[in-house]
């Protein structure tokens, strides 16, 4: 109404950088955090895809060093096995944006390219996975129309700043239309059985070999390949892939992105592979925005929403089962002090427990409990009290013992889904009770 603009949270990476700002003083550095929370995307919804979505960051702060970016990759991988998710059935790869830079410094015509059409250029790439080689060399050149007739308009680059780009993308692959990757086997002389990632990273050398920023790119990547090996993570796991820029402009340097190799259908009913189910990478530059300090970071975010649609797929899913909370009868008024006090007990011992504040009815109470999904009631009539003892009721044993009972006499005569015990015992018989 004032005309002011919002905006919705894009994603957690830069609210965590103004948090890191603010208390940049007083946290240990490296600082190492994650979190969770909706966010927002303005895109086509697809098979696993959403306007809105849950997502899940990790982060390190305040470390340049590889090994933070190698210990990102490495916690992915091991996210999506602990999942259930089986080796095979995923891969996580690692590239650098600063790879893409070291292109940019080798071709005048790149290098002269302002920001805005490099960011075309990244975005791009970035759909290599959606619209294969071609699609990119279009979206690279004057632009691409998708099958449903929308025009993207393109990066406008030479033929000659185009071919280098996807020299770059295509180096020991064959990518299909559908964004296929089948590596393509090396001579003996140049292909090392002991870590083709690392040999991967050094194969590119001889592209742009009079490029700085391409070569220091290559050095940074060779490092996180041999931490990845030394820790035990095969390219089975953790894969080097050209391909992966990620599409945000605060990347500065390694880029990662976690992938899910299984298929699903689009719209059309045509198998489409599932793809991306997070991404991250180093964005040094960020925290600086804020304070004008470099602070080195790096992390890692996954698409929750997403990632759940890719385990249901799987048959990985489970609902988590919330026990309904223990009720407290109130079987005398002018006594809800000591009642107060009973359920102040079970919650302090983590046992859930609340206590009836409707009418002392003991019918309406008992139906409460029962649509509530209450797995017992306590009960403390005078009798009880006198005797310094409470009753416990166990409604789930109750309905079951229900079940098998032919006759009303048979259900009055059975006593096993209710017992006493001392009022003092009452913490103890409940977590007995409860399992």
């Amino acid at each position: 109404d004032d005309e002011q603009w919002l905006s919705l949270r894009y994603d957690l990476t830069a609210p965590l950088a103004r948090y890191v700002a603010e208390n940049f003083q007083s946290l240990p550095t490296p600082y190492r955090s994650y979190r969770q929370g909706w966010v927002f995307r303005n895109e086509k919804p697809g098979p696993g895809r959403y306007r809105q979505f849950m997502q899940f960051d990790a982060d390190t702060v305040g470390s340049a060093s590889p090994a933070a970016d190698a210990e990102v990759c490495m916690m992915a991988a091991d996210t999506m096995e602990a999942l259930g998710i089986p080796r095979g059935s995923y891969v996580m790869k690692f590239s650098s944006r600063r790879l893409l830079e070291g292109v940019k410094d080798a071709i005048p015509e790149l290098r002269q390219a302002d920001n805005s059409r490099w960011l075309s250029v990244l975005r791009a790439i970035d759909k290599l996975d959606r619209v294969g080689v071609e699609g990119v060399r279009q979206l690279l050149g004057i632009g691409r129309k998708d099958d449903s007739g929308d025009f993207t308009k393109g990066a406008e680059l030479s033929e000659t700043a185009n071919a280098a780009i996807v020299s770059v993308l295509t180096y020991g692959h064959v990518i299909g239309a559908g964004g296929g990757h089948y590596e393509i086997k090396g001579s003996p002389a140049t292909i090392s059985t002991l870590n083709p990632n690392l040999d991967a990273i050094v194969g590119l050398r001889p592209l742009f070999p009079n490029s700085a920023i391409f070569q220091s790119s290559l050095d940074e990547l060779a490092d996180i390949g041999k931490f990845l090996y030394t820790c035990g993570f095969e390219r089975d796991r953790v894969k080097f892939d050209p391909t992966v820029v990620r599409g945000l402009e605060y990347y500065t340097g390694p880029v990662f992105e976690c992938e899910l190799l299984m298929e699903t259908k689009d719209e059309d009913g045509k198998p489409v592979r599932f793809g991306s189910v997070g991404g991250g990478g180093r964005y040094d530059d960020l925290v600086a925005r804020f304070t004008g300090q470099k602070v080195p970071a790096t992390g890692f975010s996954i698409g929750v929403s997403r990632l759940y649609s890719a385990l249901k797929l799987v048959g990985q899913t489970q609902e988590a089962k919330t026990l309904a909370p223990v009720v407290v009868t109130v079987m005398d008024k002018e006594r809800q002090g000591d009642y107060w006090r009973m359920v102040q007990s079970l919650r302090k011992a983590g046992i859930r427990a609340e206590i009836y504040v409707g009418t002392s009815n003991m019918q309406k109470q008992m139906k409460y409990a029962d649509r509530r999904g209450a797995p017992l009631v306590i009960i403390q009539g005078g009798d009880e009290k006198a005797k310094g003892e409470v009753l416990i009721k166990d409604l789930r044993l109750g309905s079951e013992l229900a079940a098998g009972i032919a006759s009303r006499e048979e259900y009055a005569s059975q006593r096993l889904a209710q017992f006493s015990v001392p009022e003092a015992d009452l913490v103890a018989a409940v977590k007995k009770a409860l399992g």
